[in-house]
C-alpha cells in the first residue's frame, strides 16, 4: 500500500454494546431531522397518557416544513457513490448507489471521536502507548506527532485525531477507552448497530487498510447517520469546523500544531467539517456539512478518482451549490 497523506491504521474486531447518550443539542440555529436514526432504548419507562379531547383541541399543531423542490441533479460529480440531505427535514435531495459498502478511509474516525465523547471526562490524561510509532510507521500512516510517554488529555488528542487525522492519536485513544482495542472495536460496531448503520464494519479505529483495504467499510447512507449523531454533539462540531489547533509545551508534553486537511473549511461559505479521508482502494471520501440561508446541507462522498489532494472537496463544491440553489416547494 502506498503511503498516503489521509489513511489510517488498524486492529482486531469483537462486540459489545454502548449505550448512547440522547439530548445532545446541534449548534444554536441547526435543527436536525431524527428520521432515520435509530437509538438504544432507555431503562426509564414511559408511561403513555391518553390526553384529554379539551388538551388535544388545546394543542397547537406547528405547521409542516415546506420540502424541498428538486429538479435535476447536480453535474460533473466524479465520486462513485453519495448522498446529500437536507438535515433539518431528513429529505434526501440526491442520492448515489448510496447502499454501496465501500472502504471510507479516515472517515472512520468520526465514530473514534463519538465514542470518546459520549464517554465522557475529556479531561482525562492520557499517556502515548509505547506501540504508537511502530504503529503509523508499519502502515505509513498519517500522524499527529505524538511520541510515547506523553500526556495529553483526551480532548486533546481529539485534535488530532480529527483534525491532523493522526493515527497515532486513534491509537492511544483506543487503547485508553477499549480499554484496548479489540474491546473498543467491538464498542465502535455495537454502537454502529445501535445506530442502524447496518451495512458497517470496523476493524481498525482510523480507517487504515487492516487486515484488506475492504475490512473496514460502510455506505453513503450509514456513514449519513455517522454524521448526523456526531454533529449533534457541541463538542464534536467545536473541533471539526477548527482549520488549526496549537498546543503549547506543557507539563507532560511537547508543543503540536495540527492542520486542518479539510480544504472546504476555507474554499466554501458555510462550510462547518466534518472529515477528510484517503487509500488507494477507498479513493478520496468527504463526510461534510454546510450551512447557508438559514439551510443546513449534509453529505458523504465516496471515491472521488485522485485527480488531486482536493478531489473529494471539488465534488463537495458542486453537490452544494446544486443543493443550496433548489428552492422550497410551496
Amino acid at each position: 500500500m502506498r503511503a498516503c497523506p489521509r489513511t489510517l491504521l488498524a486492529g482486531c474486531a469483537g462486540a459489545l454494546v454502548v449505550a448512547l447518550v440522547a439530548g445532545c443539542s446541534a449548534a444554536p440555529g441547526v435543527a436536525y431531522s431524527t428520521s432515520g436514526l435509530k437509538r438504544v432504548a432507555s431503562s426509564q419507562k414511559v408511561s403513555a397518557k391518553v390526553p384529554s379531547k379539551a388538551a388535544a383541541r388545546a394543542k397547537v399543531v406547528p405547521p409542516p416544513v415546506p420540502a424541498i423542490s428538486v429538479t435535476g441533479a447536480p453535474a460533473r460529480v466524479k465520486a462513485k457513490e453519495g448522498i446529500l440531505e437536507d438535515v433539518t427535514t431528513g429529505q434526501v435531495l440526491w442520492a448515489k448507489d448510496v447502499g454501496a459498502e465501500r472502504p471510507m478511509a479516515s472517515i472512520t474516525k468520526v465514530m473514534t471521536a463519538y465514542l470518546v465523547i459520549q464517554a465522557g471526562d475529556l479531561d482525562r490524561k492520557i499517556t502515548v502507548p509505547k506501540g504508537v510509532l511502530n504503529y503509523v510507521a508499519t502502515y505509513g500512516a498519517e500522524s499527529a506527532g505524538l511520541h510515547p510517554g506523553e500526556v495529553l488529555t483526551a480532548k486533546e488528542l481529539l485534535y488530532g485525531l480529527l483534525l491532523q487525522s493522526g493515527a497515532d492519536a486513534a491509537y492511544t485513544l483506543a487503547d485508553a477507552y477499549g480499554p484496548g482495542m479489540p474491546a473498543f472495536l467491538a464498542k465502535m460496531n455495537a454502537t454502529a448497530k445501535a445506530l442502524g448503520m447496518d451495512h458497517t464494519h470496523f476493524a481498525s479505529p482510523d480507517g487504515l487498510p487492516y487486515p484488506t483495504e475492504y475490512s473496514t467499510f460502510s455506505t453513503p447512507a450509514d456513514l449519513l447517520t455517522l454524521g448526523k449523531t456526531a454533529m449533534q454533539s457541541p463538542v464534536f462540531r467545536s473541533i471539526v469546523d477548527q482549520t488549526q489547533y496549537h498546543l503549547t509545551r506543557g507539563d507532560g508534553h511537547d508543543a503540536h500544531w495540527w492542520y486542518n486537511d479539510d480544504s472546504l473549511l476555507t474554499t466554501y461559505r458555510g462550510a462547518v467539517g466534518i472529515k477528510t479521508g484517503f487509500t488507494d482502494d477507498a479513493g478520496h471520501c468527504l463526510l461534510f456539512e454546510a450551512v447557508r440561508g438559514g439551510r443546513t446541507l449534509m453529505g458523504v462522498l465516496l471515491d472521488s478518482p485522485p485527480t488531486g489532494v482536493d478531489a473529494a472537496e471539488q465534488d463537495a463544491t458542486r453537490v452544494l451549490n446544486w443543493g443550496f440553489s433548489l428552492k422550497q416547494s410551496h
